[in-house]
């Protein structure tokens, strides 16, 4: 059942004039990280079972709506929990593309049975290990600038970089390791998704920004050290997947002005144009703004940024901030 783009694909969700109906669309929903485990929480699997029980709640009318749904995930946390691990064993490290694909396997894992547990057992659910093509010349693996892992305070931050050959930054009031970050190229099972998508499957996929491969000159593949952002692979992925409408879930209620300040307001709508003439900060509300943004401007379609618990007002366009073409 090959899916036919929509005309109306610039108006999402859009309401059926004659029936009141929402027509049903192809949706990416983009879990970030601190909607999954709360913001200097712990990670441990019982409050992940927790979170993800908290996020399915809230992801299962999206697919009893009739919506075509791929979630996506991000895995900060974890991926620095794994990496500590891996750490203490260092006569047998495992890479860091092996350990983003351990944990994205992990929470799809969770986020499949929950979703399996709350949706009708007529609709299918699959996670799926997604590479995630990169530039071996991409400036990133010299400026390495993702945060992962735990919150340290600088001493501690600056002995354990010391003693794993780590590189830590400042994040915002804490430290923490920061790895390479290269921009996603390609999505290398973003056909077999869209089949499974066109098949009525919801997927789960591109967790953490996905495992990060690069080509060799032969055509074949090989892993490398670094975490992808979630939200440009997410962005990528509705793109490739000719998406209507690409919602970037966290734990704040949108992109606002004057973040952290008592002057702090959400913006309720605007256009990439907008957006792209205000600073955000690259280590939080950045990359999702521009993400967001390079969606709109290819697509056509509709970007939203807003938290969890809010989705069914992000979807009916009265919560969050919506990024929108002008003159929609």
């Amino acid at each position: 059942m090959k899916r036919k783009a929509a005309s109306a694909r610039a108006v999402q969700v859009a309401r059926n004039e004659t029936s009141g109906r929402e027509i049903a669309v192809r949706i990416v929903i983009a879990l970030g990280a601190n909607a999954l485990v709360e913001r200097g929480g712990h990670a441990q699997i019982g409050a992940q079972i927790k979170n993800v029980a908290r996020a399915t709640a809230a992801l299962a009318p999206v697919r009893l709506a009739g919506h075509e749904l791929i979630i996506t995930h991000g895995t900060g946390p974890q991926i620095g929990m794994l990496a500590l691990q891996a750490a203490s064993t260092p006569d047998t490290p495992y890479p860091l593309d092996a350990l983003d694909a351990e944990r994205e396997g992990m929470i799809g894992y969770l986020i499949e049975q929950s979703l399996i547990s709350a949706l009708p057992k007529s609709m299918m659910v699959a996670t799926m290990l997604t590479q995630v093509r990169v530039s071996r010349s991409d400036p990133a693996f010299q400026h390495p600038t993702k945060p992962i892992g735990a919150v340290y305070g600088e001493n501690e931050a600056r002995t354990l970089a010391a003693e794993r050959g780590w590189r830590v930054a400042q994040d915002g009031e804490g430290w923490r390791r920061v790895v390479a970050s290269p921009k996603p190229l390609d999505i290398l099972e973003a056909r077999v998704i869209e089949m499974l998508v066109d098949n009525g499957v919801t997927v789960i996929c591109v967790g953490g920004g996905g495992v990060p491969v690069v080509e060799r000159e032969d055509g074949g593949l090989f892993g490398v050290e670094a975490v992808i952002d979630k939200d440009y692979a997410s962005a990528l992925l509705a793109r490739r997947l000719n998406a209507d409408h690409l919602i970037m879930l966290t734990d704040v209620d949108g992109v606002s002005r004057c973040f952290g300040t008592p002057e702090a307001r959400r913006i309720e709508s605007a256009t990439p144009a907008d957006l792209r003439a205000m600073r955000f900060a690259e280590s939080s509300m950045g990359p999702k703004v521009d993400a967001a943004c390079l969606f709109v401007e290819e697509t056509g379609g509709r970007a939203s940024i807003g938290h969890l618990d809010d989705l069914a007002g992000i979807l009916a366009g009265t919560a969050g901030t919506t990024i929108a073409p002008p003159h929609r």
